[in-house]
């Protein structure tokens, strides 16, 4: 199975214990902390809540720091202050009203080193400038404080509308070694996608080096030949005449590869906001209309068809391989449903695949 390289393993988001507030926080005021990963360690405030929250323009990341970051003394930041590893930003905000999102996630696997969760599409892993209580990272501090247990530590990330497998840690030792193995590209990664046009082969690899854009909204990835290395192996399961359900191994680990890389030949995901058709209008849209009857039409689906489907690693304690596998959500399944006739029957099994159930 090929190998892929997570995003950062570093959990941006600090749940203590006992929680922390700098002093003068209202007591209805949400307090966020973030911890800073030594990749981040020199950077300007600014530029560090805006890496955070990464759909923040830098004015409205300069705001925030003005209006809502302290130290825990109480005294107010600046966005010109230098952050260092290990240091805890925290962020001060009036409460506010939370986007809907699922409120559960399931569990695949639990033992006393990790936690393997199946996240629906639509919960965010972190707090952002819109989410608080609406993460996963938030659920899971809720629910094991209150049978007083370790708090399971995010050891990857999916994007917010990407379902299926996370990892936890479940103790400091585990997520101490799920990061090296991260970082050594030594856990394998398997995603599921419905896409729109015909691949160009049944198999094959997209080797295209990507970076961040150099102008426009700066959440987006571009194919740059100066860019970092980025390699997704592919395999067709199906296909109809307009779009195909295809499974996906990254062998690297580049924010949006896999909706980059199936973009740049010609096979967008179904429902993706950002590397559609359309580009990023659909969802500059979104985010002033919401998801209309019109922009669900053009899209083809209400979120990004891409799930994260298995996930193989050597198990922290035990030290022997472990493989996870989240099934096709219902979402999908029926999407699939209405773009075959033949739904989920008679799927091609590549090699990784052959006894996992999709």
């Amino acid at each position: 199975m090929a190998r892929a390289a997570a995003a950062s393993a570093v959990p941006g988001h600090v749940e203590p214990a006992v929680e922390e507030r700098p002093v003068g926080s209202p007591p209805e005021a949400v307090v966020l902390r973030f911890v800073v990963p030594g990749e981040l360690a020199g950077l300007r405030l600014d530029r560090f809540v805006q890496h955070r929250m990464p759909r923040l323009t830098r004015t409205r990341a300069q705001k925030i720091v003005q209006s809502c970051a302290f130290r825990l003394d109480g005294t107010p930041r600046r966005c010109s202050d230098i952050v260092q590893s290990g240091e805890i930003i925290y962020l001060v905000r009036e409460r506010f009203e939370e986007p809907i999102t699922p409120l559960h996630f399931g569990v695949l696997h639990q033992d006393d080193a990790v936690l393997l969760v199946d996240k629906p599409a639509g919960l965010p892993m972190h707090p952002t400038a819109t989410y608080h209580k609406h993460t996963l990272s938030y659920l899971l501090r809720t629910q094991y404080e209150a049978q007083s247990l370790f708090v399971p530590r995010i050891a990857h990330r999916l994007d917010r509308e990407t379902s299926g497998i996370v990892v936890c840690a479940r103790t400091l030792e585990a997520e101490r070694r799920l990061k090296k193995a991260f970082e050594r590209h030594e856990i394998d990664k398997s995603y599921l996608a419905i896409v729109s046009g015909q691949l160009p082969a049944l198999s094959g690899d997209i080797d295209l080096p990507m970076a961040p854009v150099q102008q426009g909204l700066h959440v987006l990835m571009e194919l740059r030949p100066d860019g970092l290395s980025a390699f997704t192996h592919y395999e067709v399961l199906a296909s109809t005449e307009s779009h195909a359900l295809v499974a996906l191994f990254p062998r690297s680990g580049r924010q949006h590869q896999l909706r980059v890389h199936l973009s740049a030949i010609g096979c967008p995901i179904v429902g993706d906001k950002l590397y559609g058709p359309e580009r990023e209008a659909p969802f500059l849209e979104y985010i002033e209309t919401g998801m209309t009857p019109e922009l669900l039409r053009r899209l083809g689906h209400d979120r990004q068809a891409l799930h994260a489907h298995t996930l193989t690693f050597t198990h922290p304690e035990t030290e022997e391989r472990f493989r996870a596998v989240a099934k096709l959500p219902d979402d999908l399944v029926e999407l699939w449903q209405g773009l075959s006739s033949e739904g989920l029957r008679g799927l091609s099994r590549p090699s990784q695949l052959v006894d996992v159930a999709i």
